[in-house]
């Protein structure tokens, strides 16, 4: 900040041209992170993550497979929550190390979410449904079980492509803003301090 002093005594504290750039910049990338919308990605991806979860618990009425063996449900769900937490946070205290932090889960999540995309179809190639053997008046056993099983690895599939698909968009976006604003350490600093009029007392 600047000081001055006039010809009354009065000292003036203004304002420090740096400091006022400085806070329009950081503003400037608060509102930039907030057109991507971070909570919104952050919601739907906790959504997914709780999908994928709930989907998979039927599983384990299942043969067990792959992917339940591997656990890919449940990491991968995990790891969808975990990502749209960082999101939601971000849009709520917005600065550049959350940002970077957000930027780091969400490309973490497209890496997991590409795996999970290949054991599912993995998996499903090497358990498809059993033929149907018409037993008295309906098909045998194994046909629903694994029929189920294909199902909801079917749906599991196509929730990891839309989160990934999500990741993405969220990494790309991230991405940019981090490039355009990384020097910025913070948005929460305070404003620096408006002109100031300092009267001294009275001199007798």
């Amino acid at each position: 900040m600047a000081v001055s002093v006039s010809r009354d005594l009065t000292v003036q504290v203004q304002e420090d041209v740096n400091a006022v750039k400085l806070t329009d910049r950081q503003q400037l990338l608060h509102a930039a992170v907030q057109r991507g919308e971070p909570k919104s990605l952050g919601v739907s991806q906790v959504m997914l993550g709780l999908m994928v979860i709930s989907y998979s618990l039927p599983l384990l009425l299942t043969n067990v497979t792959d992917v339940v063996r591997l656990g890919v449900p449940w990491w991968s769900g995990l790891m969808f929550i975990t990502a749209g937490v960082v999101a939601i946070v971000l849009d709520k205290h917005c600065n550049i190390k959350i940002l970077q932090t957000c930027l780091a889960v969400s490309a973490l999540s497209i890496v997991l979410s590409l795996v999970a995309v290949i054991i599912y179809s993995v998996d499903m190639q090497k358990n498809p449904v059993v033929p149907c053997r018409m037993i008295e008046d309906h098909c045998q056993d194994a046909f629903y079980a694994t029929k189920l099983s294909v199902g909801l690895k079917s749906s599991l599939l196509l929730f990891t492509l839309a989160q990934m698909s999500i990741s993405a968009c969220q990494c790309f976006l991230l991405f940019r803003q981090r490039h355009n604003f990384g020097q910025y350490s913070s948005l929460t600093q305070g404003a620096p301090p408006t002109p100031q009029a300092l009267i001294p007392p009275n001199l007798h």
